[in-house]
């Protein structure tokens, strides 16, 4: 079977983007995701997304890991699919689309990021440094120090297999609190690296560290894949009318046959 894909990256979180509106595709299995998003024998990726059609919705996000396994939401990868929808000819200022965490709204800002509404928080539990949340996608923060000294991939990976994660597994974030910013940095599940950005991850991580008032806030972080921001409303402890703004960006299209 030959495979048309699209690369698309938001941050330097790269993905394989499959148009599944006829559902061509839908009969993809683990293995085969797995290899397309392997970088030394496939395309390369930390996932792989479906463009599905949907009723009620301009279409349907299906996300897998790049192990091959069907995940959780990737907020990353939402708003390279809304790119990916406006490329393919869906334009429109406005979109609604639906994925396995619920639906989700999204946007074009006038400097060309994409604006992504996320689900709301209101369960957080905090132990010290640390806070777990979910935002689309579970996760754990912490705060760090300096965060370019830390070796993420081996501290997050004792974290994410410790006995209490190492079943259903969860996304570790560090993140350092600067001036006007947040620095962070994630070793995601279901990638098992480091990646350069995680867009679920950024939104836990403005959450985590949100300021004590409450009121509209706007927090703008950098990755080592670049900058995005998280924009909310806080009420207590009430996240809500949440939103990742970010680039999406389109890196290449090709062909790809499986025996």
């Amino acid at each position: 079977m030959q495979f048309k894909f699209y690369k698309y990256q938001g941050t330097g979180n790269d993905f394989v983007i499959l148009d599944n509106r006829t559902e061509i595709y839908s009969g993809i299995t683990p293995q085969q995701v797995k290899q397309l998003c392997d970088r030394r024998f496939g395309i390369g990726g930390d996932g792989l997304m479906l463009l599905n059609l949907a009723d009620g919705h301009d279409f349907e996000m299906t996300y897998y890991n790049a192990d091959g396994n069907e995940s959780s939401m990737c907020g990353n990868g939402g708003r390279c699919l809304v790119q990916f929808a406006f490329d393919r000819g869906m334009k429109k200022k406005q979109y609604s689309f639906i994925a396995i965490d619920g639906p989700h709204e999204a946007s074009f800002q006038e400097n060309g990021w994409v604006r992504l509404k996320m689900k709301d928080v209101d369960v957080i539990n905090n132990e010290g440094n640390v806070s777990i949340l979910d935002t689309g996608s579970p996760h754990y923060v912490k705060i760090v120090e300096d965060v370019k000294l830390l070796d993420v991939f081996s501290e997050g990976k004792k974290i994410r297999y410790n006995d209490v994660y190492k079943e259903k597994g969860i996304n570790v974030n560090f993140v350092e609190k600067q001036k006007d910013k947040l620095a962070v940095r994630t070793y995601e599940r279901g990638v098992e690296e480091e990646t350069f950005s995680c867009g679920t991850g950024v939104t836990a991580c403005a959450i985590a560290v949100s300021p004590a008032i409450n009121g509209h806030h706007r927090i703008d972080i950098s990755t080592p894949g670049g900058d995005l921001a998280v924009e909310f409303k806080k009420q207590d402890h009430l996240f809500t009318n949440i939103w990742l703004c970010g680039p999406a960006t389109f890196v290449f299209v090709g062909h790809v046959d499986f025996l």
